[in-house]
């Protein structure tokens, strides 16, 4: 199993930054591939950004160009948020894939003000 715990969400206005981070301990070296969703109340959880073992990243559209994902020894995910929009306000929730399922974090909340 892998328990993952997120940090760095909070409020920040139009325009604004934040940088998600993602701690995984357990069985390390079973993670394929690492990613950030995201959750607005009634929608469905999206996929934000994903990153593979070989360092292989994948964006959603709505913030390609303004969000980067990255690793930091095969330990620590994390999210740049640049050019932050109201619409992106969503609990984010950080997750990690192996060859024999999935792990989620508890989520954090981010919040952008008009």
């Amino acid at each position: 199993q892998v328990q993952l715990v997120e940090s760095g969400g909070g409020l920040v206005q139009t325009g604004g930054s934040l940088r998600l981070s993602c701690a995984a301990s357990g069985s390390i070296s079973s993670i394929n591939a690492m990613g950030w969703y995201r959750q607005a109340p009634g929608n469905q959880r999206d996929m934000v950004a994903t990153i593979t073992r070989g360092g292989n990243t994948n964006y959603a559209d709505s913030v390609k160009g303004r969000f980067t994902i990255s690793r930091d020894n095969a330990k620590t995910v994390y999210l740049q948020m640049n050019s932050l929009k109201p619409e992106d306000t969503a609990v984010y929730y950080c997750n990690a894939g192996t060859t024999w399922g999935t792990s989620w974090g508890q989520g954090t909340q981010v919040t952008v003000s008009s």
